[in-house]
């Protein structure tokens, strides 16, 4: 009986199709005679649109015209929150710092909710090949059981839950020998395994869309609030367009760094005075940390708490191990190691997601903000007491030269691919974020500046 059983499961459409659920007794046979269906009946010339797909794409239409009503309304409302702001430096800058920190927050969620899907479509797909080189042993099962309980198997296997239910049921029969017994309920711990991965799966996704949309939604935030300060900026500053073509004239006109930030700080008007202001916030935030020293009180966090500070909450050498990395993502390469092209790496190098928000990782003052040579999109920051930060490869910049930023605030964005020269050979594939400190022209590590833990991390 065994023998002709085995032939009949097999033949009927076994081999090829998944024991995930893909596949019933007869398939093969049943999508072949279908097929043959098809094709021998002729196509008709004209197609008549049925009643219910109109109300269908009636339906479509309405749920369209809904959705983009909400979404206008919603514009209308954040529009209406920005106005409220007014010229409160303070409120504008709690709202940045704040929603690019919900932004990085729910990227790192996304990142998160994609490695562990990842992992949960791994383990099924074990799953799958497991019980996909135990079909036999399945089949024999399920015949001996529809011997033992003298009634039809079910359709093999239409769900995972479906053949589940039955070897459960199955086993509550006295007339299963121990060895049966023992095949039936291994297969259905893996089908138990498999219901319950494909619930965890699910949920995942679903967890995934949500954080997707919400994402979205605190970036269309993010740039209504970054449009509202930088139109702000340029009433300040009547001469800005001006300044930023006369910096990207002076950029070209020197070959490295060093010699660029020295051009800045000497030749252009914003920059020079953004230096003026660094060198004098350095002076106080030097005097300051002596007397906090000489009182045995340690920087922290709260430093940084004052969101109407127009300069550094502490010096820049003060803030070791307090500063946030300017983007989320993977450090690829380190201070001191290769660069890639036969150098020394002076900085770190972070792969990120396209995209990505980028914000700045320390008080200072923009003493550059466009593109340079082999650095793509660079950013400057004099931090005061010497120090410079470099910020490279992005593929928008949202601030200007001269305009001073707190940590955390939002200042630029990553693109879909590396604009870092040195780093587009090997990294061609995702965007790379450069950075680099610097101290008296020199590059330092900023290893001793990072937060070691999330909450050691400065929000602004």
């Amino acid at each position: 009986m065994r023998a002709p059983v085995l032939n009949l499961l097999l033949i009927a459409g076994l081999t090829g199709a998944s024991v995930l659920g893909t596949s019933v007794l007869g398939a093969g046979v049943l999508g072949a005679s279908l097929a043959q269906a098809q094709t021998a009946a002729p196509a008709p010339q004209t197609a008549a649109v049925s009643p219910d797909a109109i109300k269908q794409r009636e339906q479509e239409l309405e749920a369209a015209r809904a959705r983009q009503k909400s979404a206008e309304e919603a514009q209308a409302k954040l529009k209406a929150e920005i106005t409220s702001l007014g010229q409160d430096r303070t409120q504008l800058n709690q709202q940045l710092i704040d929603t690019a920190a919900n932004v990085r927050a729910v990227e790192t969620k996304i990142d998160e909710a994609e490695a562990r899907l990842r992992a949960l479509n791994g383990r099924e797909q074990q799953m799958r090949s497991s019980l996909d080189s135990r079909r036999a042993d399945i089949v024999e099962v399920l015949a001996a059981l529809q011997r033992a309980g003298r009634r039809t198997p079910p359709a093999l296997l239409v769900r995972p839950e479906d053949a589940l239910q039955s070897l459960r049921t199955a086993m509550l029969l006295g007339a299963v020998v121990p060895e049966l017994r023992g095949r039936a309920e291994k297969i259905a711990s893996e089908l138990g395994e498999l219901v319950s991965l494909r619930k965890n799966i699910a949920g995942e996704r679903d967890q995934l869309a949500t954080d997707r949309d919400k994402v979205r939604s605190d970036q269309t935030r993010l740039t209504a609030l970054v449009d509202e300060r930088q139109r702000q900026q340029s009433s300040r500053e009547k001469d800005l367009d001006a300044e930023n073509s006369r910096a990207i004239a002076l950029s070209r006109q020197v070959g490295d760094l060093q010699g660029l930030i020295a051009k800045m700080e000497q030749d252009l008007q914003s920059a020079a005075k953004a230096a003026e202001k660094a060198a004098e916030a350095a002076r106080q935030a030097e005097a300051k940390a002596a007397a906090n020293a000489a009182a045995n009180v340690k920087p922290g966090p709260g430093a940084f708490k004052d969101r109407s500070r127009t300069t550094p909450a502490i010096a820049f050498a003060s803030a070791k191990g307090l500063l946030p990395l300017p983007v989320n993502g993977n450090k690829i390469r380190d201070f001191g190691g290769s660069d890639g092209v036969g150098g020394v790496q002076k900085g770190i190098s972070l792969a990120s997601k396209p995209g990505a928000q980028v914000t700045t990782p320390c008080d200072g003052w923009v003493v550059y903000a466009g593109p340079f040579r082999s650095y793509g999109q660079l950013l400057i920051l004099n931090a005061g007491g010497g120090y410079h930060v470099l910020i490279a490869g992005m593929e928008r910049i949202s601030v200007n030269i001269g305009q001073f930023v707190l940590t955390g605030e939002p200042v630029a964005t990553m693109g879909s691919t590396s604009q870092v020269a040195s780093i587009l050979a090997t990294n061609a594939s995702q965007p790379v974020l450069y950075v680099e400190f610097r101290k008296d022209g020199t590059p330092i590590d900023p290893g001793p500046w990072w937060a070691i833990n999330e909450g050691e991390k400065v929000r602004g």
